[in-house]
This record gives structure tokens, C-alpha cells and sequence, in this order.
């Protein structure tokens, strides 16, 4: 019997500090990498944007693959192919940790839209208060001592 999944995330992760270093310039580049990440982990991927200061993907997740460590391949990778090509000179790192959240069929259209629009989303509203919200939504509990 073959695999089959439909396993849909946002994840969402920010820069050290959450400082805005990732240059609108030469986001598609580092879209791209990471899209190549993704793909190579036999999973795919529905939708990558951001602003300066964070990531958000949309993406499925294959039966093979754990989320910790489809996440931390996504950073590690990524944190040095930002080091090498010095297109981000002030980039640090990744910040510790990620958000994650799940979602079925019917919202894939919603969240596509939503993550495609982050740039229109965020002249309204803050990473900060952006993030609370997803983790407040899904039913989260959180101290805000540990979010930052």
C-alpha cells in the first residue's frame, strides 16, 4: 500500500533578535534556496514570504520527515548559504525556536493568501502581535518572557 499524507504547516521563525536584516532586494534568492530545501526533503512547498525580520512558509510535510528536524535543516542550511553569498551582510542567525501550526484543506487558499499578502499584512500589524495571535488561535499557552 502506498504513503499517503495531507499534512499542512505554517511555519514561521524570525532572525536573532528578530533585527530587520533580510533585504526585500534579495529575499527571491533566499526564497529560492530554501524552496530547494524543502523539495529535497520530498515535501512541498505552497508558499514562502517574509519581511525583514522573519519567514513564513506554507508548507506539507512528508510522512518520513519529523517537524524538528525539516525545521532545523530549513535554518541550518539556509543560516549558511546567508553567510556565503554576503547578500545579507548584517544577518547574524536564526532565532532559537519556531512556530508551528497546522491546517486543513479548506484553509490552504486562506493561508496562501495570507502569507502571500505579509508585506500589505504587516503595515497593520507587528511581528509581535502577529505571532501571539497565530499561538493564541491554535490554543497555545505561552509565557511572553520565553517568546522573545
Amino acid at each position: 500500500m502506498s504513503t499517503f499524507r495531507q499534512i499542512y504547516y505554517q511555519i514561521v521563525f524570525s532572525t536573532k533578535h528578530r533585527k530587520p536584516v533580510l533585504n526585500i532586494e534579495y529575499e527571491d534568492e533566499l526564497y529560492k534556496y530554501i524552496w530547494g530545501i524543502v523539495k529535497n526533503k520530498n515535501c512541498k512547498l505552497y508558499r514562502i514570504n517574509g519581511m525583514p525580520d522573519h519567514i513564513h512558509l506554507f508548507t506539507d510535510l512528508h510522512p518520513s520527515v519529523s517537524l524538528s528536524s525539516f525545521v532545523k535543516d530549513i535554518k541550518v542550511s539556509s543560516n549558511l548559504w546567508i553567510k556565503q553569498n554576503g547578500l545579507f551582510p548584517d544577518f547574524e542567525e536564526w532565532q532559537n525556536g519556531y512556530g508551528a501550526f497546522t491546517y486543513s484543506e479548506r484553509e490552504k487558499d486562506m493561508i496562501i493568501n495570507y502569507i502571500k499578502n505579509q508585506k500589505e499584512h504587516h503595515k497593520n500589524e507587528s511581528f509581535e502581535v502577529e505571532y501571539k495571535n497565530l499561538l493564541k488561535s491554535h490554543g497555545i499557552e505561552f509565557d511572553e518572557k520565553y517568546l522573545w
